[in-house]
């Protein structure tokens, strides 16, 4: 499905190399195959140097001859990489997007080009465990869906949705949640710190804490409240820590940081930036 397709990303940073990463390693695309452009001459070096992939300074020359075409720029740098790039992508190559905000609408429109599917991956995609939320229109071919599918499999799981609404929500649960984790686990470390243990044994009791928790829900196929429950005993240490929990309106930050977070994306489609 990819492996003889030539690869352009426009914009060579974390979630970038994920996908580069991804691309070589699981979906067997030779790294001759893949392009990618960026400003800074050190960070291609650094890319090419660790997978012997093509690079530039030229947007251009990044797409020249792609079938697919990777538009992976901060928001605010959107708008003038596309107008440079208006007419000039090949017109039976597929454009993915994962930047955050940007509607498929505008992307088609300032680019002059139809083909276009939408993402929000997430950055343990860095490690072939991503979460990608995408979608497309509706007049996009089988084989653009087929090829998009299998560009966000290859860095972990896809969910594809037909309403584009959805990826904005995905930027707010899923894109930004690993932050929401890494806070949570922070805490977590500070507070074994807190009551005496070294912070190297705190993180090893936290880090396998939660993934041990992660797998463990996935197999069980239950109730995230039963498996909490299950945990629970009557006037145990379990329900005096989730006493202050709930006491200190967990909850509700959680709902309120992801709504905002929603927001915040729904503006950056607008081109409203209050950064």
């Amino acid at each position: 499905m990819l492996h003889d397709q030539t690869f352009a990303f426009i914009g060579s940073g974390t979630m970038g190399e994920a996908m580069i990463k991804g691309l070589i390693t699981s979906a067997g695309v030779p790294a001759p195959n893949i392009f990618a452009s960026g400003p800074r001459p050190e960070r291609g070096a650094e890319l090419q140097a660790r997978y012997g992939v093509h690079v530039t300074v030229h947007n251009l020359e990044a797409i020249d001859g792609a079938q697919i075409v990777v538009l992976s720029v901060k928001p605010q740098m959107l708008h003038g990489v596309m107008e440079e790039l208006a007419g000039r992508i090949a017109s039976e190559a597929l454009v993915l997007s994962i930047v955050a905000g940007a509607r498929l609408e505008t992307i088609t429109t300032v680019l002059r080009h139809k083909s276009v599917a939408r993402a929000m991956p997430n950055t343990p995609a860095q490690i072939g465990l991503g979460m990608t939320v995408w979608t497309c229109p509706e007049a996009l071919s089988q084989l653009h869906r087929d090829q998009a599918t299998a560009v966000f499999g290859s860095f972990g799981e896809e969910v594809y949705v037909g309403d584009e609404r959805y990826l904005d929500m995905a930027t707010a649960l899923s894109g930004t949640g690993p932050a929401y984790v890494f806070l949570f686990m922070e805490a977590m470390v500070d507070a074994g710190v807190h009551m005496g243990f070294s912070r190297r044994v705190a993180e090893q009791l936290v880090y396998q804490t939660v993934r041990g928790s992660v797998e463990y829900a996935q197999q069980a196929g239950r109730h995230l409240a039963t498996l909490r429950n299950q945990v629970t005993s009557p006037g145990g240490t379990s329900a005096e820590a989730l006493y202050q929990i709930e006491k200190g309106g967990l909850r509700t930050v959680m709902s309120r940081a992801i709504w905002a977070a929603y927001q915040k994306s729904r503006r950056l489609g607008r081109g409203v930036e209050e950064d």
